[in-house]
């Protein structure tokens, strides 16, 4: 499964959208993502696409369309937080880029290679036996999903 990054939607709908309707805009698509469950997600979706779809039609036509929004609604309340964002993904990419700068350069792309593979192992050593806010709660949930979608077609 696959969904978007509500960040960044938020952000290319911020760029979309006149400076003065920006805030409420803003608050508007929160209660998207806000919501209690997929049914009140959809329900403030079509309430912000007809609020705005007026003014910023592209904008609308753009959520509407895109199936990849509220698939974080399938999964437990505890990690939608987690899914919804690419918080996590972002800050490491943010540390290998550092890394990298601060080697300035790299005599081939085997040496790159080899640099970048020591740093994804150090990182999964550091954090092999934490577990991400929400997802200790939802270990069950997620084994079952996990199951069920690899389970042989009769």
């Amino acid at each position: 499964k696959y969904q978007v990054c509500l960040v960044h939607v938020a952000r290319n709908i911020m760029h979309k959208v006149r400076v003065e309707d920006r805030k409420e805009v803003c608050e508007d698509f929160k209660t998207i993502h806000q919501a209690k469950n997929a049914e009140a997600a959809k329900k403030a979706l079509e309430t912000f696409c007809e609020k705005w779809g007026k003014s910023y039609k592209k904008v609308a036509q753009g959520l509407l369309e895109n199936p990849y929004l509220l698939t974080f609604y399938g999964f437990p309340k505890a990690i939608w937080r987690s899914i919804y964002s690419t918080n996590l993904i972002e800050s490491f990419n943010k540390q290998i880029k550092k890394y990298t700068k601060r080697k300035e350069q790299f005599p081939n792309e085997e040496s790159l290679e080899r640099f970048l593979v020591t740093q994804f192992e150090d990182y999964n050593q550091r954090f092999a036996t934490r577990c991400h806010i929400g997802f200790n709660q939802a270990r069950a949930k997620l084994e079952e999903m996990f199951e069920q979608l690899h389970e042989p077609a009769n």
